[in-house]
């Protein structure tokens, strides 16, 4: 293909749009974003008017869905998916035919991601024909929203000072509440670090895995996988 690749991002969060784009900056700095999206209807309107060479897109998106979008875009864009849900990578992404990114995103599968869509377009090779695929991740996309379990959180927002922080919910090692809010204890590259989170910890409690978390208090939810032994008192049975 002839002068820069150009790409379109669709995500109804500020936030995460905009670390997709500086982690594509860094790993694609040839990569031009010519477009981004606050929701699906938005992302249809300005691929129409760009006709960007890729899309990212995020599956859940208020108005209509990045499968929805996706589906309007067909084959005239490489698309890739960006979801928090396993669900739906393992039920169709699996299958090899669907390019997805699980947030938060990791560099090392970007990097895969960007090195799959470079061989693509160095190739002209069209993009893949996925409207059965997209059939099907709409059809579960439909039994969510009529009530179908949710997947558990994969990464909380919460406030670290001055900086709003994207952590991935397997860096946690305990929630705290603290009247309307909730403390958040978790490791940044390792090191302790502490956030605050504008929700009650009973309702992360109902969106977290009951496998990976545990009410060890009324105040306090802990990661079991951050548990290295308990400790009994003399006095404790």
């Amino acid at each position: 293909m002839s002068g820069h690749p150009t790409a379109l991002i669709a995500d109804d969060e500020p936030l995460l749009r905009d670390a997709l784009r500086r982690q594509l900056a860094e790993v694609w700095p040839e990569l031009e974003i010519v477009a981004e999206a606050r929701n699906g209807r938005e992302a249809v309107r300005l691929f129409d008017e760009r006709h960007p060479d890729i899309c990212f897109l995020d599956i859940q998106m208020p108005g209509l869905s990045g499968v929805d979008a996706a589906s309007h875009i067909g084959r005239r864009a490489h698309v890739v998916f960006v979801t928090a849900y396993d669900h739906y990578a393992v039920q169709a992404f699996a299958q090899g035919a669907l390019d997805y990114l699980l947030k938060p995103v990791e560099e090392a599968r970007l990097a895969e991601t960007v090195s799959r869509l470079k061989e693509r377009l160095e190739s002209s090779r069209p993009a893949i024909n996925t409207e059965q695929l997209l059939q099907q991740l709409s059809d579960q996309l439909a039994k969510l929203q009529d009530g179908g379990t949710s997947e558990p959180l994969r990464w909380i927002r919460a406030q670290a000072g001055k900086t709003l922080r994207l952590i991935a919910i397997d860096d946690v090692d305990y929630l705290r509440s603290d009247e309307k809010y909730t403390l958040v204890a978790w490791r940044d590259g390792g090191k302790p670090a502490v956030a605050v989170v504008r929700t009650p910890i009973k309702d992360l409690l109902e969106q977290l895995d009951s496998e990976q978390f545990a009410q060890v208090h009324r105040s306090v939810v802990v990661n079991l996988r951050a548990i290295s032994h308990v400790k009994r008192h003399d006095n404790e049975t």
